[in-house]
């Protein structure tokens, strides 16, 4: 199998870049925003007066350990994090958003 020598590609001569089109950026978009939406909701929420009136606190009312680790600081906190995450998230498609420029 022999090998073929490599062109180095002139000044004048620039790799051809794939055309992107608006729904080729769509997507991103609105993935960014649902995780911009999604994070700052579960960021918010755990800490409000709401979240003790909601269906899943209500879920098992015949056991009663159930509200107590529903209302546990380390639970808040935990999807708080999940929170965290998808503004993380969000975050890095922004950046990624830059494979769209010219």
């Amino acid at each position: 199998m022999p090998i073929e020598p490599v062109i180095p590609l002139s000044d004048t001569e620039k790799p051809v870049r794939p055309a992107h089109r608006w729904y080729h950026i769509l997507p991103a978009l609105l993935l960014i925003v649902f995780c911009i939406e999604l994070g700052t909701f579960l960021i918010v929420f755990p800490w409000t007066g709401l979240w003790d009136s909601n269906l899943f606190s209500s879920i098992r009312p015949e056991w009663h350990g159930w509200r107590e680790v529903w209302n546990n600081a380390y639970v808040r906190g935990a999807i708080s994090g999940l929170g965290v995450i998808n503004l993380y998230i969000a975050l890095g498609e922004i950046f990624r958003l830059r494979r769209f420029s010219r």
